[in-house]
């Protein structure tokens, strides 16, 4: 697939156009739909011919990320992409006052439904999940959430940080997946505990995993899928959606502190340290994370890029941080810092849709 969501804009400057089927095949005002072109429109209305015809231009723009919709599809449309395409509850909020970033937000999970139907490859990746941990109170929400992921084959490594196996035996016996573990004395390096704990890794791609954060079931699949349409050594997620648990609060970021944009889709050194992944034999050529406390997410990515490896951002929207006490996290920042930065904040834990929570 040669086209890909990159450079998909969040906040369009248009309406819905119309695409329609022509003897030149699919249009968009007489011309051949461009994607890069369409990114500042809402989407596309599509209006049927009345035989069948194909359908390779549809998942183009799909693959690319561009809003598709209908009010019905006919019976020739394969039923997976017709339920999609006739869904139109991401029309129903207007793109106008507060409503507008909700209306982005529904919009832009739309899009990444399609992307996921378009990109389908039928190939299951396998993921070394890695997994350090100072906390055996959350080791069970944190295997069940990977044991929740879809189209993945994963194994769980876990690097049991001043742990004891014991604390955490029954969450691992309850899991369904395969799981390795290594313990660590407490003094040992945050980053040098994951590293001993990847040694263990079989699988085709090492993906870093926090254990008090909260992963949609696509996550993972969502992850193999940006690196397969970048082509990028790394990839990770934006780090967008943020639960402040002290404030019972929730906060979308799409802009950084200095005001600037914060996107998703694009080439930058800047992704979220807890949904880190890229092939295992990339991660040995790096020389795996640095043997340090704290900024081992920063420090690897900087070391890396630096070393010439290309890093992907990809959607946020299926992960959501936790924050509580600025000392209990490795990425210290107070929790005034997020509200800042909010462009959304709701009351409760209100993730994006994409995060399927209960």
């Amino acid at each position: 697939m040669s086209v890909t969501p990159c450079g998909f804009t969040r906040t369009p400057e248009k309406g819905l156009a119309r695409l329609h089927w022509s003897e030149a095949g699919w249009q968009v005002d007489g011309q051949p739909p461009d994607p890069g072109a369409l990114r500042p429109l809402r989407g596309l209305e599509i209006e049927w011919p009345g035989d069948a015809v194909p359908l390779d231009g549809l998942t183009r723009l799909a693959a690319a990320g561009v809003p598709l919709t209908t009010p019905t599809a006919p019976g020739w449309v394969p039923a997976d992409l017709a339920d999609l395409l006739t869904d139109r509850s991401w029309l129903d909020h207007a793109p106008d006052g507060t409503a507008r970033s909700l209306a982005d937000l529904r919009r832009e999970e739309h899009s990444v439904r399609l992307r996921r139907l378009a990109h389908r490859s039928g190939h299951i990746p396998s993921i070394s999940v890695v997994m350090s941990t100072r906390r055996p109170e959350l080791v069970g929400a944190a295997l069940t959430q990977m044991a929740r992921q879809r189209d993945v084959e994963i194994e769980v490594l876990l690097g049991l940080h001043g742990v004891p196996f014991e604390r955490v035996r029954q969450a691992v016996e309850d899991c369904p997946l395969p799981v390795a573990w290594i313990e660590a004395p407490a003094e040992v390096p945050f980053g040098r505990v994951l590293n001993q704990a990847a040694v263990l890794a079989s699988g085709d791609y090492l993906a870093k995993w926090d254990d008090d954060d909260w992963y949609g079931p696509r996550h993972l699949a969502d992850l193999v899928m940006a690196a397969g349409y970048s082509g990028a050594d790394i990839v990770g997620t934006a780090g967008e959606f943020f639960y402040l648990e002290p404030l019972h609060a929730t906060i979308r970021r799409t802009r950084f502190a200095s005001g600037a944009a914060y996107p998703s889709e694009v080439w930058s050194d800047h992704v979220a340290g807890g949904t880190i992944l890229l092939s295992r034999a990339r991660f040995g050529d790096t020389g795996g994370f640095p043997a340090q406390p704290r900024a081992v997410d920063r420090d690897f990515l900087k070391a890396a890029s630096e070393a010439g490896a290309r890093v992907y951002r990809t959607h946020g929207l299926g992960y959501v941080l936790r924050r509580t006490l600025s000392d209990e996290h490795t990425w210290r920042l107070p929790l005034a810092h997020f509200l800042k930065v909010a462009t959304n904040q709701w009351r409760g834990f209100r993730p994006s849709h994409l995060l399927e929570a209960a």
